[in-house]
């Protein structure tokens, strides 16, 4: 149960994060049903990479302030980073 929280906070933070990274780059926008799918994939994966990285071992993976604020803002990163990513292709492909 300790690994499913911070999973799900990564998940949610990445919906947050692909939404905003498509407000403010209205270009790569793929809506808001794609800048939270998009987001979602990425915020979960962010958080994986960070992890296997270490660079949130040392926390422990608990659910300490450092933990959950550490989830939110690489589930952000990672949604908005995977939206930037996808917008990108999509616009390079319609061309």
């Amino acid at each position: 149960m300790e690994g499913i929280v911070p999973l799900i906070i990564q998940l949610v933070s990445g919906a947050v994060g692909g939404n905003v990274a498509g407000s403010l780059m209205k270009n790569l926008s793929l809506g808001t049903l794609g800048n939270s799918i998009a987001g979602i994939a990425g915020g979960g994966l962010g958080g994986q990479i960070l992890s296997i990285l270490g660079v949130m071992a040392a926390s422990g993976g608990g659910m300490d302030v450092g933990s959950i604020i550490g989830s939110i803002a690489s589930g952000g990163v990672g949604g908005g980073a995977v939206m930037a990513i996808i917008g990108l292709i999509r616009k390079a492909l319609a061309k």
